[in-house]
């Protein structure tokens, strides 16, 4: 298939969507960014890589780094990671405080907010400090996307934690409830950090081969996951990964995935490809308008699925 001309195809059918959504303005540092502005990337097994749009430009992926910490996690953890944080799509909104108290303080699943913060938690208490957690946690983001510069962005982060009282608010909740174990701001401040990574489509398509392939990086051949944590990963990606339009996600591109505010989304094709695009536009989901389009999109014309 040619990719190339298939991404060039979608970028020229995608550019009215680029003047719709908004971006994600309650993050001062992310409500600069210009608006209309599209990148999309396709990593193959053999390290093939296709692109389109500003796929060098460097973005904020937020939530995307749930999955890096999720990942982590549940190779520490093993099952016990789901006495603290469950699997199952949450249905409301990701930052949802009635959810979790209704729930006892275990959060629905590891996507939303406040399940990502007691993933971070678990690996403060693993490391020890938060110092080591973030050092941990950017090195495996480096190893997986074969890029030893990736850093985060630390004005992005300190802008969160200066708006972060609803994410603050959930880790004292959940500390009330006994399922928090660190101290709140540092560990917060910790998620914060780790949100503000920042990556382009090429080094976020890459950091997800291991996923499309059982675990596995194909082209270093290190082994990041088992294939069963792959698989699990795989598939809360597909049922929680787009918060309460996960359903929705699923129905129309039909692929794992997982989106950040700052606009990106990764997309894994089980045994075939990575992908990553990036649109900081939102929908009233908090999801990538054009990019969630995009995506339909190229399922719709290869045909790539999972279903």
């Amino acid at each position: 298939m040619d990719y190339q001309s298939l991404l060039n195809d979608i970028y020229n059918e995608i550019q009215p969507e680029l003047k719709r959504g908004k971006v994600a303005d309650y993050i001062p540092a992310l409500a600069q960014v210009p608006q209309e502005q599209f990148a999309m990337t396709v990593t193959l097994e053999n390290g093939d890589i296709y692109s389109v749009g500003e796929s060098q430009k460097k973005f904020s992926i937020q939530s995307i780094s749930k999955v890096f910490t999720f990942t982590l996690a549940l190779h520490l953890y093993s099952k016990s990671l789901y006495q603290r944080v469950g699997v199952e799509p949450s249905g409301n909104p990701f930052n949802s405080l009635v959810q979790l108290e209704y729930e006892n303080g275990i959060p629905r699943n590891p996507f939303i907010n406040a399940g990502a913060l007691v993933t971070t938690d678990s690996l403060v208490s693993y490391y020890g400090d938060e110092y080591k957690t973030l050092e941990t946690v950017l090195n495996f983001v480096r190893d997986i996307s074969d890029n030893q510069e990736v850093t985060f962005d630390p004005e992005v982060a300190k802008s969160e934690m200066e708006h972060g009282d609803r994410n603050l608010s959930l880790a004292h909740l959940m500390k009330s409830f006994g399922n928090f174990e660190n101290d709140i701001e540092s560990t917060v401040m910790t998620y914060f950090k780790h949100c503000a990574i920042t990556m382009n489509t090429e080094e976020l398509s890459r950091a997800m081969l291991f996923l499309a392939f059982g675990g596995s990086d194909p082209l270093s051949g290190k082994v990041f996951a088992t294939p069963s944590q792959a698989k699990r990963i795989n598939a809360v990606m597909l049922t929680c990964g787009h918060y309460d339009a996960s359903g929705e996600f699923a129905f129309h591109v039909g692929l794992p995935a997982k989106s950040g505010v700052g606009g990106g989304i990764v997309a894994t094709v089980p045994g075939k490809m990575s992908i990553a695009v990036w649109s900081p536009a939102l929908n009233k989901y908090g999801n990538s308008h054009a990019g969630t389009l995009a995506l339909e999109l190229f399922t719709s014309k290869t045909g790539v699925s999972i279903f």
